[in-house]
């Protein structure tokens, strides 16, 4: 299962929040490049960097940032938030990202998510099927929709997409463990390659996440809370 630790971008810091809640960001570093390459440094290949600010203003921003953690790291990023149009996307790829995750044009523009997918290919975009009790929601988790988040990756798999991350929003930031019933129920029901985030407190959560079938692991803000060390997560890698 791949490690991936998180980076969320706001105002040009890295800083987490809890449950989406813009209100309760709490600023970690005012250096993300020195964040990431304490990731590289330890031997970490992945990272998922997530543009808040981005996400809130319907259009990329810390494409600058993303940049220079491509330029000066080996990272394997995957990015999102306010990817809304083609410009968008190709800021974000011309700035060194590896994939980028779409989660409100897949719900709010099927003909355009199914546009940039036959563009870009199956292994470049990442669905993000972020819910909360099984609905997904959308503009940085400010909107809910009434969409099952299972018949949601469903639509989407059958014309060919193979790469999720789902959020159990509750569960974000919260460090009370992860939603295995969840990731268990989506992969009993699909053959996506399913990335769990949200809710990781320990290396047992990460031992669960591995037996239940998922793909990869996000892991943010125990991390930065230090419930996992770097030096643990090297140890998975």
């Amino acid at each position: 299962m791949r490690i991936i630790p998180a980076i969320d971008i706001m105002n040009g810091m890295c800083v987490r929040l809890s449950k989406g809640d813009y209100n309760t960001q709490k600023i970690y570093s005012e250096n993300p490049l020195e964040v990431a390459k304490k990731f590289e440094d330890n031997g970490l290949q992945y990272l998922h960097l997530v543009d808040l600010d981005g996400a809130r203003s319907n259009h990329i921003v810390n494409h600058k940032v993303l940049y220079e953690i491509a330029s000066k790291t080996k990272l394997k990023i995957d990015f999102g938030g306010g990817l809304k149009n083609v410009q968008d996307i190709e800021i974000a790829f011309q700035s060194g990202a590896r994939q980028i995750t779409v989660g409100s044009i897949a719900v709010n523009d099927r003909v355009l998510f199914l546009e940039w997918f036959k563009m870009y290919g199956p292994h470049r975009i990442i669905l993000g099927a972020d819910c909360t009790n099984r609905k997904i929601a959308t503009m940085g988790w400010q909107q809910k929709s009434e969409l099952d988040v299972i018949d949601f990756i469903q639509e989407y798999e059958a014309i060919g997409l193979k790469n999720v991350i789902c959020t159990e929003i509750s569960k974000d930031g919260m460090l009370e463990g992860t939603a295995n019933e969840l990731y268990a129920e989506i992969l009993a029901a699909t053959h996506v390659n399913l990335i769990a985030s949200g809710g990781v407190s320990s290396l047992e959560d990460i031992t669960a996440l591995e037996k239940t079938g998922c793909e990869g692991v996000i892991i943010g803000k125990a991390i930065y809370e230090g419930r996992i060390t770097l030096k643990e997560l090297s140890m998975l890698c």
